[in-house]
């Protein structure tokens, strides 16, 4: 039994092996990336059993996927393939050093032909956690009644619900403003732990001030809300009260795509630990931190042992001060 689940879709990814525009790049490296299946590797990374699943292209891209994802220790078997739609890709452009283009190719794809029929019920009643993200219920009306479903399942047993909105505004300007928030804002209602950045909890609820919104997210029924403030520092609030982790300082962005679902599976692993949501929230700053430096979604996910050294490294630098 896996105790974490998640769904969603997973792309190929297409890096740009040298800088400049896309135009003049000769060559590309062949990668994956998907925000679900991002937490799912880092989850397994960091010591954790984890399921993830969504829907493929029955073609090579497709099996690529599930490969890539399978290989990193994931649970995969619960994957569905079509024969009607492409997997979905992205490339990656980098333009100059710290100057990072990013291109989905992503409409009509498998990933937004999932439908509630295709979960698997029998993984999320069994998990401890349930992670969904504001990416999936956009890409198609089938895939917000899947999430709505999935999250049903889990409240009826009992397993904890976490949320990052995750917003991307391609699918959110294509789909419509006011629905493409009516429909996360729903999402988030109905989440144990939901996790925006300060950018998109302003985006989603309007504009506060920074704790106006960890009280607004527990009145809305959340049990813990985490608000991220970029590479400076964490916000949280919870059962046990509120406080501020700042941010462990990087001395150089190689790539910041992923940063956030590191964050996540830090703070998802933490509380998969029983540890205070301030320490569970400490891990994800650690493992987001760490995950920047390397170029890709899923190379620079650190492992467990890789965590527990950088918070014990007094060298580190942490919220601007060396300690």
């Amino acid at each position: 039994m896996s105790k974490f689940v998640t769904f969603g879709e997973t792309m190929v990814l297409f890096e740009a092996a040298t800088q400049g525009r896309l135009r003049y790049v000769p060559s590309f490296l062949k990668k994956i990336g998907g925000a679900e299946s991002n937490v799912a590797i880092a989850l397994t990374k960091l010591g954790h059993s984890a399921t993830w699943f969504g829907k493929v292209s029955d073609d090579e891209m497709g099996h690529y996927v599930v490969r890539e994802v399978k290989a990193e220790g994931v649970d995969t078997e619960c994957v569905t393939y079509t024969t009607d739609a492409p997997t979905a890709l992205y490339i990656k452009e980098h333009r100059r050093e710290e100057e990072l283009a990013v291109y989905y190719y992503r409409h009509d794809s498998a990933g937004s032909t999932l439908t509630k029929e295709d979960l698997a019920y029998e993984k999320i009643a069994d998990a401890s956690i349930l992670h969904v993200t504001g990416i999936t219920p956009l890409l198609s009306d089938s895939c917000y009644e899947a999430v709505l479903a999935g999250i049903q399942c889990a409240k009826e047993h009992g397993t904890f619900v976490s949320f990052d909105p995750n917003l991307r505004f391609a699918l959110i300007h294509k789909l419509g403003e006011e629905v493409a928030r009516q429909r996360l804002v729903t999402i988030a209602a109905q989440a144990d732990l939901i996790l925006p950045g300060l950018d998109e909890a302003k985006w989603l609820f309007g504009d506060m001030e920074e704790q106006d919104y960890l009280t607004k997210g527990i009145e809305l029924g959340a049990r813990k809300v985490v608000i991220k403030n970029g590479g400076d520092y964490s916000l949280f609030k919870d059962e046990q009260g509120t406080g501020k982790v700042n941010s462990f300082r990087v001395k150089q962005v190689v790539d910041p795509v992923g940063a956030g679902d590191g964050f996540a599976a830090g703070v998802l692993a933490g509380l998969l630990e029983k540890k205070s949501l301030e320490e569970s929230v400490r891990m994800g700053a650690a493992v987001g931190a760490l995950v920047i430096g390397v170029k890709g979604d899923i190379e620079g996910l650190p492992t467990r042992k890789e965590v527990d050294a950088f918070l014990c490294d007094d060298n580190k630098v942490y919220g601007g001060v060396s300690r």
